[in-house]
């Protein structure tokens, strides 16, 4: 009887216990130094001028809380250039330490949840929403969102009013001009991203609007222009075949009262898997370029906060801070995954660049380039290796606003990267 007594007061008790048993506690981070030998890489170097040689590195460390009802995020980020501070200085000189991620996501129930704070936007293969990962610095948004998951489907709706305080006179006075520019830094936003999948198939809509501050010629505080990207990306696979593709229109004004009018960008994809150690790809991308035949307007696209360096070319010679409103992008590119071993990946992968619309002489072959990426993995922590050669031709000389004649020989880029993310602390706690 007392064996059945004690048994019925501990039911009650271990069911108390393990509701404030559902908390978990992580922290990890990442230490990302990465030397890069640049001769030629985001533009042709000239014949006279010395390649760059410097390391950077990327140092973050990442808090994470979840229970039931909420999660908390917290990622702590550095970028250091090896050698930028002087010996013995006090404090960083350059002002990279900052909060990467800082956001709360509260659950609402019935598959309903909302995401507040600094966090990552990416989306599909990231062509129009992506983390830039392979920037030290990456890419963030201060967002409210509201999502919803069930089954195969997914609705996120982001919206943003930024504002940077930067009057000394105190907020009374301040008003609403947003006066950070700069890679598109933005006013508002307001992003709606629906996904859908089927067995084999997937399909996506993004609508985002983006209000970026203008300004007139003195620079006072002048409206806001408005510009929209509205597109699907599609996905399909069956057995080693797979198909993506993407189709975006940009339409609005850029800052300056800018039109855009028929801005497009189009991709298709194509892979195969050969085996399990040898996959193919082969596919091509149209950017829909300016020109200038109409003053005030234009119809180049331009991919505002995707991770632009997946796409033509790994030497970022197109819209990575540059070729905005120029004459767009028609590449055709290859490529082949080999598994060399367990835990060793070869990338190799070449593109062809044309122009969409003609430089001023009439041309628009801009020449040819080739990626190599080694990557090898190892116990807590991987290498990566990488190679890039471009052979350019007239066009991407005049492109440029470099002569042939003035012009290095060769035009590459090589780097190295050692990535390692330490799981430091794991548990499941009391709430």
């Amino acid at each position: 009887m007392n064996t059945i007594k004690k048994n019925a007061l501990l039911i009650p008790i271990v069911l108390l216990l393990s509701q404030f048993s559902m908390a978990q506690f992580t922290l990890d981070g990442q230490f990302r130094p990465r030397t890069e030998f640049r001769n030629g890489y985001g533009s042709l170097i000239p014949k006279d001028a010395d390649p760059g040689f410097a390391t950077a590195t990327r140092a973050r460390l990442n808090a994470g809380y979840q229970t039931t009802n909420y999660s908390f995020y917290l990622s702590l980020q550095d970028v250091m250039v090896w050698g930028e501070n002087r010996q013995l200085r006090p404090d960083d000189e350059n002002n990279s330490f900052a909060i990467f991620e800082a956001w709360a996501k509260l659950d609402l129930g019935s598959g309903w949840s909302t995401k507040l704070g600094r966090q990552v936007l990416s989306y599909d293969d990231q062509r129009i929403l992506g983390g830039v990962d392979w920037t030290q610095q990456g890419r963030n948004h201060d967002a409210a969102m509201v999502k919803y998951a069930k089954n195969n489907f997914i609705l996120d709706f982001a919206f943003a009013y930024n504002q940077d305080f930067d009057n000394p006179t105190g907020y009374q006075s301040i008003g609403n001009a947003y006066n950070t520019t700069g890679f598109f830094s933005y006013k508002t936003m307001q992003m709606l991203y629906l996904k859908q999948k089927w067995e084999g198939l997937a399909a996506s809509l993004v609508l985002m609007n983006n209000g970026f501050q203008n300004f007139d010629e003195n620079d006072e505080a002048n409206g806001i222009s408005n510009l929209q990207i509205l597109g699907t990306h599609i996905t399909y696979g069956k057995g080693s075949f797979g198909l993506s593709g993407n189709a975006f229109v940009q339409l609005g004004e850029r800052q300056r009262d800018l039109d855009v009018k028929d801005a497009y960008l189009l991709g298709l994809d194509f892979t195969y898997k050969v085996s399990n150690k040898v996959g193919l790809a082969a596919g091509f991308e149209i950017i829909s370029g300016n020109d200038a035949s109409t003053a005030g307007e234009t119809g180049a696209f331009f991919p505002l906060f995707g991770t632009n360096h997946k796409f033509n070319g790994l030497m970022d010679y197109f819209y990575v801070g540059n070729h905005a409103n120029s004459i767009g992008i028609f590449d055709l590119h290859a490529s082949a995954n080999f598994k060399l071993g367990e835990k060793s990946i070869l990338m190799a992968k070449i593109w062809n660049f044309k122009g969409d619309k003609d430089l001023p002489s009439g041309e628009n072959a801009l020449g040819t380039e080739v990626d190599l990426v080694f990557t090898q993995k190892f116990k807590g922590y991987s290498l990566k290796f990488g190679y890039s050669h471009l052979f350019p031709t007239d066009g991407m000389y005049e492109l440029k606003g470099v002569s042939e004649a003035d012009a290095a020989g060769t035009q590459n880029w090589a780097w190295a990267m050692l990535i390692v993310k330490p799981k430091i602390y794991t548990t499941i706690k009391k709430d």
